[in-house]
């Protein structure tokens, strides 16, 4: 028996291990010290009323036989996939409720995607980067190529017409820069990938933080029906990290290599993938009713006001930074010429205060650091405070 050799390929993913493990061994030194955390991505307010009560109204019908339910459907339940296409609707995108494909969360199709391409495709991915899309592929052999994303181009990686990927990963608002691309710049891709033959996977995780005119759906570009798949997440949208639900879209219109890239990966579904428990997807289906929608906004306004004074903070210190309004991620330079993992320390150290350092998130990642807005206000207030202090 032999294992796959791709995995020898795999960078050890240090980040988050070493994080905790500075922070461990600094807490247990000094037991006294309040630590802030604000480099998890996960959320803190607990779930919507609406979607509450949806659960437990689902739960009770488990228990009864006449409204039982076994095995949901591989594409998920039509309540569902008409409440999805329904939220496409209220920012202008069509999206039929066929072309919706439920899942666990959206980092799980992003990855799982790979299975129905070409173990020889060139995939690219932009840096700074989330990982899945990076591992994902090194796991399948696949030759991957980088766009850069820096401060010269306000972190959002445009196209080189010098490569001829297959894949092309785009994240808008962006993991873990926080920026998010203009109309203009997603017609460029989208031109890009037409030119190109390509699929571009787009990860809309973020899209219900974006509070100005850019695009909340890559199908609010012309022509993007033919040439990408979106995946979008209940995780940061309604709290969903422990519920795990999102969902993913993809054109009728979507054809390679004379197959249907829908029908490819129904068949890819069917046969690895049982679906979204009933529960969770009649408490999706309530974080897109009326109610839903105003309860589950409340708590994505928490997280902006946070992000809010966060740059607040940054603009007083000086400090440069992408993100904030349009994500709850501020990507920042880290203050006098300071690598990422100097200025961890130093915020650990002097401000008690932990943030992500950005080069874990790739090579264009020095020298910066990934702060959330995930935190509660007032330890937001408060660490805001003690950086400002110790940058003093």
């Amino acid at each position: 028996m032999k294992i796959n050799r791709n995995f020898d390929n795999l960078v050890e993913s240090y980040l988050f291990a070493e994080v905790a493990d500075r922070t461990e061994k600094y807490a247990a030194a000094n037991p006294d010290k309040k630590i802030i955390r604000m480099g998890i991505g996960d959320v803190t307010l607990p779930l919507a009323p609406v979607v509450v009560e949806a659960i437990k109204k689902a739960a009770d019908e488990m228990g009864k036989a006449e409204t039982f339910k076994g095995y949901p459907s591989y594409e998920g339940y039509e309540f569902l996939r008409k409440a999805i296409s329904g939220y496409y609707a209220s920012f202008g995108v069509l999206v039929g409720a066929d072309e919706v494909y439920v899942n666990d969360g959206a980092k799980s199709d992003c990855g799982n995607i790979g299975d129905i391409f070409s173990t020889d495709s060139t995939v690219l991915v932009t840096d700074p980067v989330y990982p899945v899309y990076v591992d994902t592929n090194i796991m399948a052999g696949r030759k991957i190529v980088i766009a850069p994303s820096t401060k010269e181009n306000s972190f959002c990686a445009t196209p080189d017409e010098t490569i001829h990927p297959d894949v092309i990963y785009l994240c808008s608002p962006n993991n873990p820069t926080g920026a998010a691309y203009t109309k203009e710049q997603l017609e460029q891709w989208v031109e890009y990938a037409i030119k190109n033959d390509a699929i571009i996977l787009y990860d809309s995780a973020y899209e219900a933080f974006i509070s100005d005119d850019k695009p909340r759906s890559i199908f609010a570009i012309v022509g993007a029906r033919q040439c990408a798949i979106e995946f979008c997440s209940l995780s940061k949208t309604a709290g969903f990290t422990g519920l795990r639900c999102g969902y993913t879209v993809i054109p009728k219109e979507m054809e390679r290599d004379g197959h249907s890239i829908g029908k490819l990966w129904y068949r890819r579904q069917s046969s690895k993938f049982n679906g979204v428990s009933y529960p969770v997807q009649r408490a999706a289906e309530a974080v897109f009713s009326p109610e839903g929608r105003r309860q589950t906004r409340e708590n994505i306004e928490y997280y902006k006001r946070n992000a809010s004074l966060i740059m607040q903070t940054m603009d007083a210190l000086g400090i440069e930074y992408t993100g904030g309004k349009n994500s709850p991620y501020i990507w920042i330079s880290c203050p006098n010429n300071m690598g990422s993992w100097e200025f961890f320390d130093f915020l650990l150290e002097k401000a008690n205060v932990v943030a992500t350092p950005g080069e874990g998130f790739g090579e264009c990642g020095k020298g910066c650091m990934r702060f959330t807005s995930f935190a509660s206000y007032e330890a937001t207030k408060e660490a805001m405070q003690r950086l400002t202090e110790s940058l003093k």
